[in-house]
């Protein structure tokens, strides 16, 4: 049964990466490098939070538990795609560095996050917080513990990434994107607006990512403002590497980091033990970004013009 906890709890928090790497994916397939994604999954996170307590302060806190996930989802998508728009807004207008937004858009969002927990999301949310972990009644069998006791947001995850995956390779518009990515000059020869697709990708993409911080807050910390969701935004954009940018490889990915980060706390090894431990994914992606890189896998390299801002005057 400690094994099958393992695997359940393991699951579970994948979501938040699953997530987090979900919707960067989509933001680098246009060109787009966001460091911003610990930023903005605090943001969805603050958003999730401040529309369940718009729905417990209109509601009650004991009203349809659809509205309080309803609400949370809504206006995390609210203001993950905000810090998109800003992020696209500074980097396509202005022309800012990519890289120093994207960091830029962390400390904000960080910084938003502390502020607004305390003072603009009810005290109340904590009690609402079971309507996002309870989807279905799961029974004592292992298959039912470790696959069907998780909650809205974990299936969510899953489904997302899979949705792109097929979107990037089986739609006309994914692959118009892909082409943004690789050679924005290409695109607009062609008659892309590179422009325009740049901006949805990267709001979409910031979206998906709130819900990682969203899922932290609601699901797996019950309400509460117990860890720094943004550390985990930066596991996610390693991931992206790590799954050499196929969301559907990021599902096992996701897995595996999520299982790295809860073995420590399951075998109950020490302090320093467990901090050497959760360093794993990171060495982990290091390795497999130096091999993809010596063997020169065109498959595994990120877009060609990621990072790169796009102007069609010099062209």
């Amino acid at each position: 049964m400690a094994f099958v906890s393992l695997l359940q709890s393991a699951i579970r928090f994948s979501a938040v990466f699953l997530f987090g790497s979900t919707g960067e994916t989509i933001s680098q397939k246009s060109g787009h490098l966001n460091l911003g994604t610990p930023g903005v999954m605090c943001l969805g996170a603050l958003g999730g939070a401040i529309g369940v307590s718009i729905a417990v302060n209109a509601f009650g806190s004991n009203g349809v538990g659809f509205l309080y996930v309803l609400f949370g989802i809504l206006f995390a998508l609210l203001f993950g795609g905000i810090a998109g728009a800003l992020f696209s807004f500074f980097t396509i207008n202005l022309k800012c560095n990519q890289n120093v937004t994207g960091l830029t858009l962390t400390t904000l969002g960080s910084g938003i996050f502390s502020y607004g927990f305390k003072n603009l999301v009810s005290t109340s949310i904590p009690s609402v917080s079971k309507h996002f972990r309870d989807l279905f009644h799961a029974g004592n069998d292992g298959f039912s513990q470790i696959f069907l006791s998780h909650g809205i947001l974990v299936y969510l995850a899953i489904i997302l990434a899979i949705a792109v995956t097929f979107f990037f390779s089986r739609t006309k518009i994914g692959l118009r994107l892909r082409t943004v990515g690789e050679s924005p000059s290409t695109a607009d020869a062609s008659g892309i607006n590179v422009t325009k697709y740049r901006y949805i990708a990267t709001i979409v993409g910031c979206a998906v990512s709130a819900l990682g911080g969203l899922f932290m807050i609601m699901d797996y910390n019950n309400g509460s403002v117990e860890y720094n969701v943004a550390e985990y935004g930066w596991l996610a954009v390693a991931i992206v590497i790590f799954s050499m940018w196929k969301p559907s490889i990021a599902i096992g990915g996701s897995f595996l980091f999520g299982f790295l980060y809860i073995l420590p706390y399951k075998i109950g090894l020490s302090f320093s033990d467990t901090y050497l431990i959760k360093l794993l994914p990171y060495f982990i992606t290091i390795i497999i970004l130096i091999i993809t890189s010596m063997l020169r896998i065109k498959s595994a390299q990120p877009p060609s013009a990621l990072g790169l801002t796009y102007d069609r005057e010099e062209r």
